[in-house]
């Protein structure tokens, strides 16, 4: 039942933020995009294995496209320093779906004199550093939802109730809040 409700969850970030994208411009609209396509790979990730196993070809999808949005927001956080999150949670997802692929993981781990041998969760030190920042991130994230006086937003930004509700600062910040709690417990799965 949890792996459905983070299926859910992650499909509905994802809609929101593919909805995002059609009242931001440029630099908003980038975000937006790589936001709704963190949601909606994270929500295909999420489906409970044992109902639905992905083919094995599925995992080299992600990696592959999850490589290419790694290389994306690091082209793009040359411009904005939110990229650089971008980039760490396009790598995790590649690490995830390389640990989570069927001859993956422990592939490897077997054989003399390849130094660091990964479990079959993955490389635990790497596992723990992906966990220690997605805290960090979910924890900082949610401080800054908090309301700080009356009349204005935890952002500083504009959004009051007479704009579009998917223009709405908060409610991006709690969808980015959502996404970094879901790959969180994701990882926590490895």
């Amino acid at each position: 039942m949890s792996g459905w409700l983070l299926m859910a969850l992650c499909a509905m970030t994802g809609a929101y933020c593919l909805l995002r994208t059609r009242s931001e411009t440029g630099e908003g609209r980038r975000t937006a995009r790589a936001e709704a396509l963190m949601g909606f790979g994270m929500a295909a990730m999420a489906v409970p294995a044992a109902v639905v196993t992905p083919p094995s070809w599925a995992w080299a999808v992600y990696a592959v496209l999850f490589g290419a949005a790694s290389l994306r927001a690091l082209w793009f956080s040359r411009r904005s320093g939110h990229h650089l999150h971008h980039l760490v949670g396009s790598a995790a997802m590649v690490y995830m779906a390389l640990t989570m692929a069927p001859d993956g993981g422990a592939a490897h781990a077997g054989h003399a004199g390849h130094g660091v041998a990964a479990s079959a969760g993955g490389f635990p030190l790497l596992t723990g550093l992906l966990l220690a920042y997605y805290a960090m991130y979910v924890l900082r994230s949610g401080t800054r939802l908090i309301p700080v006086a009356a009349g204005g937003t935890a952002t500083g930004r504009g959004g009051g109730p007479g704009g579009s509700w998917a223009a709405r600062p908060e409610l991006a910040l709690a969808c980015r809040l959502t996404m970094g709690m879901a790959m969180f417990a994701m990882l926590l799965t490895l």
